[in-house]
């Protein structure tokens, strides 16, 4: 985590291609934010975000794909 928030009020967002769309419980990655991972529930686009380096968002995507 870091002290300052990043600006990610003209972010774009990127949901998992294996969200259904129906309202589940999925998380968006906002993209090129450098250096972080911005991360908010899909359910509460106004809501807080979780703020993770690029390489611990790097290293739960590749856990979670099964790749390291």
């Amino acid at each position: 985590m870091r002290d300052a928030r990043a600006d990610l009020s003209n972010s774009s967002w990127r949901k998992s291609s294996y969200s259904n769309g129906q309202g589940g419980d999925c998380l968006e990655v906002a993209v090129g934010v450098h250096g972080f991972a911005p991360v908010r529930d899909t359910k509460r686009p106004d809501g807080p975000t979780l703020e993770f380096t690029a390489a611990a968002w790097s290293a739960f995507v590749d856990d979670v794909k099964g790749t390291r």
